[in-house]
């Protein structure tokens, strides 16, 4: 058992390959569920790697786990200190200035964003905002947000017809002089 050492998420892999054969699933069938490649998905049960936090959502939510349960696969992945994300805005000079990661509704700074990446699953949709402005120009989440694919059309839909409308040209209005007949 010595080559377990060089195995990183060993144990993580044991329960995730676990996981699947209770399921009665077949590594395909897992990997295509979450969209990645079965290779991927060997490689996390063999404890060679561990995946992203996002994957590892959706492992979760596809075998269905409770909350200690979940938690548990959270921490053999290694992620069982709770991070807060570090989110970016440029200051009047246009450097990163980093800010918190929850907004409340008194906070009116705009967090801009200059990439996107936009996850589709059977749970729903997962889209997130990214930023270039981190240390050496790492992508940085600005915001992550998750909903249903019916509420994704809808958003979708609300963005064209608020585009669509910004791009009607408007002619200012004139009052008329009232000396003037």
């Amino acid at each position: 058992m010595g080559s377990n050492n060089k195995k990183p998420y060993y144990s993580f892999g044991e329960v995730l390959k676990s996981l699947r054969s209770k399921a009665s699933k077949t590594p395909a069938e897992v990997s295509g569920a979450v969209e990645i490649e079965e290779s991927k998905l060997n490689a996390y049960e063999r404890g060679e790697q561990r995946p992203s936090e996002d994957i590892l959502l959706l492992l979760i939510q596809h075998f269905d786990l409770k909350d200690d349960q979940a938690d548990e696969l959270w921490k053999l992945a290694g992620y069982n200190q709770i991070e807060e994300e570090q989110h970016y805005i440029n200051d009047e000079q246009g450097r990163p200035q980093e800010v918190g990661g929850i907004v409340d509704g008194s906070d009116t700074r705009i967090l801009y964003t200059d990439m996107i990446q936009v996850v589709v699953n059977n749970y729903g949709v997962i889209v997130n905002f990214l930023q270039g402005a981190g240390p050496g120009n790492q992508p940085l989440a600005v915001s992550r947000i998750g909903m249903s694919k019916e509420h994704a059309r809808s958003v979708l839909e609300v963005l064209k017809k608020t585009l669509d409308q910004a791009e009607i040209p408007t002619t200012p209005k004139m009052l008329k002089n009232p000396d003037q007949k």
